[in-house]
């Protein structure tokens, strides 16, 4: 990997670490506060909160008819959702110990802390829940199959692929056969963080 490219990789990192420390910042202007994995909202938050929340039946007579309609054919995806979670967690259960790789934590993945919002009525806290268990099994996924692609195959494609994955970069350019061969065994190491550093 150049220097230029590695250069732009670090800004990347740093810049994420500018938005993490904003939303830190925008947590504790929000009144909140998170210990042992809970959230705790100072009480007059949580009062104002509380008042801003819609009865189911008022959130239901709002609703448009192809919304209410619509929400079986949403909420069926919980069947593929469900195997793709379990088939998932048993590849990598028996596949990953027996190549090194280490297992991705799915807890790391699944956070359903907006069920402790006061202004979300019941239906509205079981639709993010749904959201959060998707994209949390879509996100646990795609970071299962990003390691399995370092292991087997981390070689970058010839065409612009979009919403690649934090390892990506590490990965042998495309038709560089000799880098390859060279690396290949050092790529397959690199799994000690998220963010592999830039080769």
């Amino acid at each position: 990997m150049n220097d230029n490219l590695r250069q732009m990789i670090e800004s990347v990192r740093e810049l994420e670490a500018k938005i993490e420390t904003e939303l830190h910042r925008r947590q504790e202007a929000l009144q909140y506060s998170i210990h042992n994995g809970r959230v705790f909202f100072e009480k007059e938050l949580k009062l104002k909160n509380a008042a801003l929340k819609k009865s189911i039946s008022e959130y239901i007579k709002g609703a448009r008819w192809s919304v209410i309609l619509t929400a079986p054919i949403i909420y069926s995806l919980i069947v593929p959702l469900v195997l793709l979670d379990v088939f998932v967690s048993i590849y990598q259960a028996i596949c990953f110990p027996i190549y090194g790789i280490p297992k991705v934590r799915r807890s790391d993945y699944l956070v359903f802390d907006r069920m402790m919002l006061d202004y979300l009525n019941g239906i509205q806290k079981i639709n993010c829940a749904f959201c959060s268990y998707g994209n949390g099994i879509l996100a646990f996924g795609h970071e299962v199959a990003a390691r399995s692609e370092q292991y087997w195959c981390p070689i970058k494609h010839a065409k612009k692929v979009r919403g690649t994955h934090s390892r990506y970069p590490v990965f042998t350019d495309f038709g560089d056969g000799e880098q390859y061969h060279e690396k290949v065994s050092n790529i397959r190491e690199l799994f000690d963080k998220k963010n592999p550093p830039a080769e």
